[in-house]
C-alpha cells in the first residue's frame, strides 16, 4: 500500500483551530468597559477549571487569550465633550422618520439588539463627532440622521 493512503491518526486530519480574530483599530472601551472584560475573563478562568472535556476545555482557553488580549490592549476612551457624540455616549437620533436612541460603546461592549453599538458599526461611525441640532448623512443619504440630544452614558 502506498504511503499516500496510509493515516497515521485522526488528529492529523482535522482542520486547523485559529485564534479569534481581533477587531482591527484601537481597542478603545467606555469607563465600564475595564470591568466588563475583567469579568469575562473570571467567568472563562473558572469554567476552565470546571471542564472536564479536553476539547471543550481548549475552546474555553482559546476564548479565554481573546479576552485577555483584549484586557491588555484597553484604552479607556477620552471624555465627551458636551453635546458631541463619541465612545461612551447616548444618542438620541431621529432616522427615517422614526426616533431611536442608540448608545456608542467599544467593540466587546457592544449589543445590538439592546442598541448598544461599536464605534466601528456604520451607524456610530456616522455619529461620531456629531452635535445636538446638526444633521448627519448616513447610508449614501445627505443629512438622513438628524441628532436630538446627546449625553454620556
Amino acid at each position: 500500500m502506498s504511503v499516500a493512503f496510509r493515516r497515521e491518526s485522526d488528529e492529523e486530519h482535522k482542520e486547523p483551530k485559529f485564534e479569534l480574530p481581533l477587531p482591527a483599530g484601537p481597542n478603545l472601551v467606555t469607563a465600564a468597559g475595564p470591568a466588563l472584560i475583567a469579568g469575562k475573563v473570571a467567568a472563562l478562568e473558572a469554567a476552565i477549571g470546571a471542564e472536564g472535556e479536553d476539547e471543550a476545555r481548549e475552546a474555553l482557553k482559546r476564548e479565554l487569550r481573546y479576552w485577555n488580549t483584549r484586557a491588555a490592549t484597553a484604552q479607556v476612551a477620552p471624555p465627551l465633550e458636551d453635546g458631541v457624540a463619541g465612545i461612551g455616549a447616548r444618542v438620541r437620533i431621529k432616522l427615517n422618520g422614526r426616533e431611536r436612541v442608540i448608545e456608542i460603546v467599544g467593540h466587546d461592549e457592544a449589543d445590538p439588539a439592546a442598541d448598544r453599538l461599536a464605534f466601528q458599526a456604520p451607524l456610530a461611525h456616522a455619529l461620531l463627532g456629531a452635535e445636538e441640532g446638526e444633521r448627519v448623512d448616513f447610508g449614501g443619504k445627505p443629512e438622513a440622521i438628524e441628532v436630538l440630544a446627546v449625553e454620556a452614558i
